[in-house]
């Protein structure tokens, strides 16, 4: 959706009571499903907008989205599933979690595949890492720790620990599922939010290592989180029929502010659109769903493929008509859609 058009999500909904969209294209060749999916796409001409895929076999797949084709394959995870990629500041710094309990940091400059350091995480879950900038060069890396319910946070590159999250004494969340590290500004301090095997969402403090704030959201696992730091109000799923919609008040305490019922159960991914417009979930049902931000509207359902679909993402493109989303799945493929409002 163009920012500053008169376009909303009505615009949308009218677009998507027509049928469905086919993908604008779909990506093929990983040879096994697709776990995890990131974009870079913001650089300047001539930089190709390029796509990042982890997959079950170990490879990291770096797409052309100009050409559809694999620019290179990356083996860095001992051929073990690879379910988190990022860039760090641009697409020549990649980093990849896998389960080989390592994140891998990768210099892709210059046509370099080279991994340039790593760390043990300890950790036999599939909790994604999160990523925060704090400052040029200095970035913050959450991750699930070696203890089964703490969450260790690092300073990256020079892997200094600054802080380990353990719930208290009889607290019984369980493993960390989900994590989101965020801050209001970058004068603010840095806050994590986690998803527990419980169903809780807990908000942690780093800088004291205590929780501000607990909410139990599901009955079951919390699968996926996302936040929007601007309206205070996040999202999660798991692998029940249930979207849970929770806000933090101006006292940081969590607090139940909506739920949407499925049709059907279990959803692995929930990524908000950066313009705070639109969300995409992940569903087991082998569906992506679009809903509106605002009011959790379902806006699409884009039926495309034969196997639970695992990830989901958006591109960063400046133009915000060429923005894409991207879906993973357990099918091996990658789809590609375009479902913004064309001017």
């Amino acid at each position: 959706m163009l920012e500053g058009d008169v376009a909303s999500v009505s615009d949308v909904i009218a677009r998507m009571a027509l049928p469905p969209p086919d993908p604008q294209f779909v990506l093929r060749g990983t040879s096994a499903a697709v776990h995890t999916l990131h974009f870079s796409c913001g650089g300047q001409e001539p930089d190709v907008p390029i796509l990042f895929s982890g997959s079950e076999n170990g490879f990291i797949h770096v797409w052309n989205l100009k050409t559809h084709r694999v620019d290179a394959a990356l083996d860095g995870h001992g051929r073990k599933s690879v379910y988190c990629v990022q860039t760090m500041g641009g697409k020549d710094t990649l980093l990849s979690q896998g389960r080989d309990q390592r994140i891998c940091m990768w210099d892709l400059a210059e046509g370099r595949t080279s991994v340039t350091d790593s760390v043990f995480t300890e950790n036999v879950g599939f909790c994604r890492c999160s990523l925060l900038k704090v400052a040029q060069g200095r970035w913050l890396m959450a991750m699930a720790a070696k203890a089964t319910d703490e969450v260790q946070v690092l300073e990256l590159p020079s892997k200094t620990s600054v802080c380990t999250l353990k719930p208290e004494v009889g607290a019984k969340l369980g493993m960390p599922m989900c994590l989101k590290l965020w801050q209001l500004s970058c004068r603010s301090p840095p806050l994590l939010l986690a998803g527990y095997e419980d169903g809780s969402v807990v908000l942690w403090n780093l800088s004291t290592g205590k929780a501000l704030s607990q909410l139990v959201c599901h009955q079951e696992p919390v699968m996926s989180l996302d936040f929007d730091s601007e309206k205070a109000k996040g999202i999660s799923g798991s692998s029940e029929k249930v979207l849970s919609i929770w806000s933090l008040n101006e006292q940081q305490n969590l607090q139940v502010y909506k739920t949407h019922k499925l049709v059907n159960a279990g959803i692995s991914d929930i990524t908000i659109r950066p313009d705070k417009k639109i969300l995409a979930t992940a569903g087991w049902d082998h569906r992506i769903r679009i809903f509106g931000w605002k009011k959790l509207k379902p806006l699409a359902v884009l039926d495309y493929h034969t196997a639970t679909v695992h990830c989901v993402s958006f591109s960063d493109h400046k133009n915000p008509s060429e923005r894409l989303l991207a879906a993973g799945s357990k099918d091996q493929r990658i789809s590609i859609w375009s479902i913004y409002t064309q001017t």
